[in-house]
């Protein structure tokens, strides 16, 4: 007998009726810069239609979200002022604060997300407290639960670690409980890699260590079996999504991650995956929307059910038939 796959593939109503897996314009998280003042849309040079925001320009994108159908976003705030201990960070007047209260009145139904961690804040630009040369991982969850209870109080759907210190989930979800914030959810970065992938966030978010790396905290690209103990030990801890990121380069540890846990997966979309797609879509090497859209699906694919990107308005705008 000949086997003949082709049958399913000779039509789109053919393909279309056999497809696997499928992308929805509610799969998307759009990850926003937001700063201090009024009327800025801060062009970033390696972040092609990406901009840093104040509350106002904020505002505008993020209704433009909502008439697109994209359930959320998640927050990266700049401050004006940092110190060793990012208390710019807790702030109840902080630049993230602010506008999740902002968000959350204007923009009623967007669900609002929160990166919780230290290195936009902190003048060294690691993810934590630094102690004779080394980042202390107690003190520093314990800034961590000042930041999630901050932004909670503020209005935040969900709180998102990314730190990747031990323990932080825990002590995030146990400060949330004692204050009363039991319905505040927490997305963990739970594998979070040491990656190079990052380097036009750190651009964006002014972010980048100003010594040594972050291999002592972020995951070795190098480990799989690792991930699925640290997505373990944030479910166990009380994570509501544990998230994956980057996500291209991992698509195996979504894979292994969905099928160990039984809570929503997420994975990030990162900067540097955005930006190689667009440089080489103004060069002329790819037709960009069309990688845009395998990637994504790719990501879905593997078995994210939640996926962080910089393409949510563009993919949302394809998806929906207005582009």
């Amino acid at each position: 007998m000949i086997v003949r796959p082709r049958r399913l593939r000779q039509t789109p109503e053919i393909r279309r009726m056999v497809r696997e897996a499928f992308l929805r314009v509610d799969d998307f998280i759009y990850p926003v810069f937001v700063v201090n003042g009024s009327r800025k849309r801060e062009i970033i040079p390696s972040m092609p239609g990406i901009y840093r925001l104040s509350i106002d320009e904020l505002l505008k994108e993020t209704e433009e979200l909502k008439s697109l159908g994209i359930p959320g976003v998640i927050l990266f705030g700049l401050p004006d002022v940092k110190d060793s201990m990012g208390s710019a960070a807790y702030a109840e007047d902080g630049i993230v604060q602010r506008a999740i209260s902002a968000v959350k009145e204007n923009v009623p139904g967007l669900i609002v997300l929160t990166d919780v961690c230290l290195c936009q804040y902190t003048d060294h630009g690691h993810c934590g407290v630094i102690k004779d040369g080394r980042i202390d991982n107690d003190t520093t969850i314990d800034i961590l639960s000042d930041v999630a209870l901050s932004h909670a109080r503020a209005g935040a759907d969900f709180v998102a670690p990314s730190d990747m210190m031990d323990g932080r989930v825990g002590a995030i979800r146990n400060r949330l409980e004692k204050e009363g914030y039991r319905d505040t959810g927490i997305m963990s970065y739970a594998v979070k890699y040491s990656s190079a992938f990052y380097g036009p966030f750190r651009e964006a978010a002014d972010s980048a260590p100003q010594f040594g790396d972050r291999k002592t905290y972020q995951m070795d690209p190098a480990n799989s079996r690792e991930a699925l103990k640290e997505a373990a030990i944030d479910v166990e801890e009380g994570a509501d999504i544990v998230m994956v990121k980057p996500a291209l380069p991992y698509l195996d540890i979504i894979y292994q991650v969905k099928g160990s846990t039984n809570i929503p997966v997420a994975a990030y979309n990162v900067s540097g995956e955005y930006a190689m797609v667009k440089a080489a879509d103004q060069k002329g090497w790819i037709e960009g929307q069309n990688v845009m859209m395998e990637m994504l699906l790719s990501i879905k694919r593997a078995g994210a059910d939640i996926i962080l990107t910089y393409f949510a308005k563009e993919a949302a705008q394809l998806l929906n038939g207005k582009r």
